[in-house]
């Protein structure tokens, strides 16, 4: 709409300024141009929606932001973990001051600060950025993964959609084979009636001229035999002509009822298009009611990367294993800060003594009321060796675990790597056996219904025929689905986020 209101717009200025010898050829060339901009603009757009819907799913599905809020908040751990341990402050103050030498004090305050063993703070704020970038593949995982069920479900909407575009198509072929019956029911109950009006005729006629030359039928005793024989010849007619009609009859109820059923399964097929796309539109975080836009025709996608480079790939660049190899360096990292762990803390810290003039202070009156000063120096004792052991083998365990699950998931890719080749093979040498299949089937199905109308063909024939290309082509959408999901499943393999 906008684009139509900012034509007219454009095209009413355009008359106002463009003279009136040329006008009409000026208006006629500027519509076209921008009647083919706009086709251009609408096809563009059309032909780019999954890659749009893409984009949408990546800034709206909730799992992939969740993964990459997790992924930021992690990244705020690396100066939390970097940091020193928060200073200590103590003050004390005495409630009724005490007497010393040099006077009277009154309160003490410490400060002290702790610091860990070298190194312990870099390894910590290193295993800390492996894990956030180990939430990061994560996150790349969960886009990819997203990114191949809004195609995979895209793909089924577009094989439902072209299901139902084939089914009501059988119908009109049905509808007209049915008119075809209908024709040929009508000429047969027509050719009944005019059979038995001949044969009373005839009977009338054979029953007078026996009863006036009966002498002569006497006479001729092996001549009343034919006549028998041809006054029984209108009832043999008539009874054909009543089959026929039977026939075509029930030929009519056999479309009814092959009708009746493609109907019924295109009302299953639009349910299942209403399932399918609320679950899509769960994908892109919307309401479940939005309309999903589908080309018209559905065409089979190209792979623009080779089967290497995307095995390549898998084993080098795919998230799950970065997300796994980046634990391991993590795990790596906390190692050599459990093992600094065990060696001493130093701290240091400062005392201050707060002390007032006293009357007694007769031994040294030069200091009767300074304050002190006292540094201080304190060291942790890591003595008790249990737990640090113990922190050693969780690491190494958990590192195990970490290689024995990298070794699982990349079985596991190159299993699904098999998988989706297996698809894509099969549903490429399918779709080149099913187009060659339904165009023979469609040729053989003319030809029928042209022979159904000279009557020199059944409905069976037809029927059966008919069945034939609907499979063909219902397999055909199915094969080019089955194919372009299977791009989709290597691409994800692939690691291939520009899709």
């Amino acid at each position: 709409m906008k684009n139509l209101k900012l034509l007219l717009s454009n095209l009413t200025k355009m008359k106002i300024i463009i003279s009136y010898k040329y006008s009409r050829l000026y208006l006629v060339a500027i519509i076209s141009i921008y009647i083919n901009a706009y086709q251009c603009m609408s096809s563009y757009s059309q032909s780019d929606s999954l890659f749009s819907y893409l984009e949408i799913a990546a800034k709206n599905n909730p799992t992939v932001l969740q993964l990459y809020y997790d992924y930021e908040a992690s990244l705020q751990k690396v100066p939390q973990v970097g940091s020193l341990p928060d200073p200590e402050l103590s003050v004390g103050v005495f409630l009724k001051p005490m007497e010393l030498l040099g006077g009277k004090q009154i309160a003490d305050i410490r400060i002290m600060q702790m610091f860990p063993w070298f190194g312990v703070l870099n390894s910590a704020k290193d295993e800390m950025s492996r894990m956030a970038k180990a939430k990061f593949e994560s996150f790349r995982n969960a886009k990819l993964q997203v990114f191949y069920d809004v195609q995979r479900s895209w793909f089924e909407l577009n094989k439902i959609k072209q299901d139902i575009r084939i089914s009501e198509k059988n119908i009109d072929i049905l509808r007209t084979i049915e008119r075809l019956s209908l024709i040929k029911f009508k000429a047969s109950s027509s050719e009944g009636n005019s059979s038995s009006v001949s044969g009373g005729n005839f009977t009338k006629t054979s029953t007078s001229t026996s009863s006036s030359s009966s002498s002569g039928m006497q006479s001729m005793g092996g001549s009343s035999g034919n006549v028998q024989s041809s006054a029984s010849a209108p009832m043999q007619n008539n009874t054909m002509g009543s089959t026929s009609a039977n026939s075509s009859l029930v030929d009519l109820y056999r479309i009814q009822i092959e009708i009746g059923e493609l109907e019924n399964n295109i009302a299953l097929l639009k349910n299942q298009q209403n399932t399918i796309a609320a679950r899509f539109n769960t994908y892109l975080n919307r309401k479940l009611e939005s309309k999903v836009w589908l080309p018209d025709s559905l065409k089979a996608d190209t792979l623009s990367q080779s089967f290497l480079e995307i095995s390549n790939n898998m084993l080098a660049t795919n998230p799950m294993l970065g997300m796994i190899n980046f634990e391991q360096q993590s795990y790596e990292a906390r190692k050599k800060m459990v093992t600094r762990m065990g060696y001493p803390m130093v701290g240091l810290g400062l005392n201050y003594s707060l002390i007032n003039e006293s009357d007694n202070a007769m031994s040294n009156p030069s200091m009767n009321g300074k304050d002190m000063i006292m540094p201080m120096v304190t060291l942790t004792l890591p003595i008790y060796r249990k737990k640090y052991y113990a922190m050693k083998k969780e690491v190494d365990f958990m590192k195990s675990a970490s290689e024995k699950t990298y070794q699982a998931t990349s079985n596991q890719l190159q299993a699904e790597y098999y998988e989706a080749l297996q698809l894509y093979q099969d549903a490429q040498r399918r779709i080149k056996l099913y187009e060659n299949q339904s165009r023979l089937a469609n040729k053989s199905l003319d030809i029928t219904i042209k022979d159904f109308s000279s009557s020199s063909s059944g409905l069976t024939d037809i029927l059966i025929i008919r069945q034939q290309v609907l499979n063909y082509e219902f397999k055909m959408i199915e094969a080019i689905v089955d194919y372009n999901t299977a791009i989709a499943w290597l691409k994800k393999l692939g690691n291939l986020e520009k899709l």
